[in-house]
């Protein structure tokens, strides 16, 4: 094991079981950020103004370029095994508080989708979408080693893949334009609001 991920790690995870509350805000975000994710995407979707066709695009593309970033892993983890810190490291020398099996640990999943999510967020939604995706992202990414279960590497670069898939993503974004249309027309956003709204008005 590298010098940094020893030092970087024991940094970070030397932290855990000794203040209750952080222990229980970083295992929280360490295990439930997928949820956390759902609830901002669906809240920024209802609250952007009906008319707002761009920016329930830029959800669309954030939302698949998790995905992607996830899959990359996947390709990545099959390629090259990493064990986890709480196989590698001695008994006594570290602390784990979330349980986790023990499969690759390079790159983290957590970290690369949650970064996928942020990155594709950039310059293309909301302000405060793009910020909360930012600060959940980077929450994730420490609270992913806080809690014992990643090395600072495996978070490193699930941060750097999350943002080449968001890159991809909004390469190909227009190929998502489909699936965009599809949601604007079954919640009546974007152009079909308009569209309602000038047929409400004429019958009047």
């Amino acid at each position: 094991m590298n010098t940094f991920d020893l030092s970087g790690y024991h940094l970070i995870n030397h932290w855990a079981g000794h203040f209750h509350i952080l222990d229980l805000l970083m295992s929280f975000f360490a295990q439930y950020a997928l949820e956390l994710y759902a609830v901002l995407f669906v809240l920024a979707w209802f609250t952007l103004p009906r008319p707002n066709t761009e920016r329930r695009h830029a959800l669309i593309v954030m939302g698949f370029s998790g995905i992607l970033a996830l899959l990359i892993n996947f390709l990545i983890s099959h390629v090259w095994f990493r064990p986890r810190p709480f196989v590698t490291l001695p008994k006594g020398t570290f602390t784990r508080l979330i349980p986790h099996s023990a499969d690759a640990s390079f790159p983290s999943d957590h970290t690369a989708g949650s970064f996928g999510f942020a990155a594709g967020s950039w310059k293309k939604a909301e302000h405060w979408v793009s910020a909360s995706f930012t600060i959940l992202a980077v929450l994730v990414a420490i609270a992913r080693v806080y809690t014992g279960v990643h090395w600072p590497t495996d978070v490193l670069a699930g941060a750097v893949i999350g943002l080449i898939a968001a890159k991809v993503m909004w390469k190909f974004g227009y190929m998502l334009n489909p699936l965009t249309d599809l949601g604007l027309r079954l919640f009546r956003f974007g152009q079909y609001a308009t569209n309602n709204s000038t047929e409400q008005q004429k019958l009047k």
